[in-house]
């Protein structure tokens, strides 16, 4: 869901900083707007793979286990034994200022607390994916890559023959080859 994005992005960003293992995390508060907690605040024992996808428990359970929270990371583990107790750890508050900034800005903060006492701070301004914050073309590459291989829609070779043909889009003297339907 749209409405993790940017707490995600900021407590990924705390635990590959802070090289943090999931058993190291004791307590995590996403700071969010008003309508994240409208939307995610209800979903805290998510009971189906697509409940899962609004909890931000959840999200950032796969994240600290597995540095990812992608398609394949929700189908696959969203019940698991360790993301069921560590989304127990998550909360999310009302911010003024992230709420001030909603919906012009997407603000991610979050407040990570561990085992060993240390509290850690995490900010993003802009959240990956986001205008002043875009994927690269190898994430974009990476991205649809993980999707067609998720969704059984092409191969790798396929995949790299139609971003070749994207990355050269501009110089193409017609682009109608390009739209038409594999077979």
């Amino acid at each position: 869901c749209r409405h993790t994005h940017p707490a995600a992005d900021s407590f990924l960003s705390v635990v590959e900083k802070h090289k943090l293992t999931v058993d190291q995390i004791t307590e995590v508060t996403a700071h969010v707007h008003q309508g994240a907690i409208d939307v995610l605040g209800t979903v805290t024992n998510p009971q189906t793979v697509h409940q899962a996808k609004f909890s931000m428990g959840t999200a950032l359970a796969l994240l600290a286990i597995f540095g990812r929270a992608g398609v394949r990371e929700f189908d696959d583990h969203w019940n698991d034994p360790r993301v069921i107790e560590f989304r127990q750890q998550v909360r999310l508050i009302l911010d003024e200022e992230v709420d001030r900034s909603y919906p012009s800005r997407w603000i991610g903060k979050v407040t990570v607390k561990t085992s060993d006492g240390r509290t850690f701070h995490g900010r993003i301004e802009d959240p990956k994916g986001d205008p002043a914050n875009t994927l690269s073309r190898k994430e974009l590459e990476e991205k649809a890559m993980c999707l067609a291989e998720y969704s059984h829609g092409a191969d790798e070779a396929e995949i790299k023959q139609v971003f070749k043909q994207i990355w050269q889009l501009a110089q193409l003297p017609k682009v109608g080859p390009l739209l038409t339907s594999r077979r």
